[in-house]
């Protein structure tokens, strides 16, 4: 799907989540349009895939710094035989923690030796694309399920485990607290085939209500926060 074929269909994600109840109507209209852009245009499959590894558990400008300064010692194009012809000492002294790196190699191997097909993996169904990210180290539902959402594009996705996601909709709808795994999961039932574009308006929810109220503060980002993901 190209972008403005992608822009069409967010726009229709969003007339069809509106549809679904008052709040949501209420809600994408303060918001306005949904800003889920694919990054896939701008950095290929693996170099996303390394760079949400070297950004888990970190603040965005340390991470920033840290993924500049890997990118950096591997060069461009950053591919796996790049990151595999530099040692452990210079990725260390770039600033990757040694559980990152192993991560990162392991990203690098699974591509290599073809366990990890990027090339066709936007083929594959979104439950098939997260079987296949999470057997690599450090890559687990929650960072596969932003890949398919902020790389591929995909719009039926639902991270019911991210908590500005299950914080969002429980002050989107007014709950005494945020909806549990389970819950979410049914929640998210009614909002097929879009559930991606529920769960970024969520993210502004969770950025804009405060705790027990429904008064919305002005509208910030159009990424989820960072202090708002669940990491994994």
């Amino acid at each position: 799907m190209n972008a403005a074929d992608f822009q069409v269909a967010l726009r229709k994600a969003e007339r069809a989540l509106a549809k679904t109840d008052p709040v949501w109507r209420s809600h994408v209209k303060l918001v306005g349009p949904c800003l889920i852009v694919p990054r896939s245009e701008g950095r290929s499959h693996f170099e996303q895939l390394a760079r949400a590894i070297v950004f888990q558990q970190l603040a965005g400008a340390a991470a920033n710094t840290i993924w500049g300064r890997v990118h950096e010692a591997v060069g461009s194009p950053f591919t796996a035989e790049a990151v595999m012809q530099q040692t452990d000492e210079v990725l260390r002294a770039a600033g990757l923690s040694n559980n990152k790196l192993l991560s990162l190699r392991d990203l690098s191997a699974h591509v290599l030796d073809k366990r990890l097909k990027l090339a066709s993996v936007a083929r594959l169904d979104d439950e098939e694309i997260i079987d296949e990210l999470v057997h690599v180290r450090g890559i687990g539902r929650w960072t596969a399920e932003m890949f398919l959402m902020f790389q591929l594009g995909r719009l039926d996705v639902w991270p019911v485990g991210d908590l500005g996601v299950r914080n969002g909709y429980g002050r989107l709808f007014g709950l005494d607290a945020p909806p549990t795994v389970k819950e979410l999961e049914v929640h998210g039932e009614g909002l097929r085939p879009y559930r991606s574009v529920a769960a970024w308006y969520c993210w502004r929810a969770a950025d804009t209500i405060d705790p027990g109220s429904k008064t919305s503060r002005k509208e910030t980002s159009g990424v989820p926060d960072e202090k708002l993901r669940k990491k994994v």
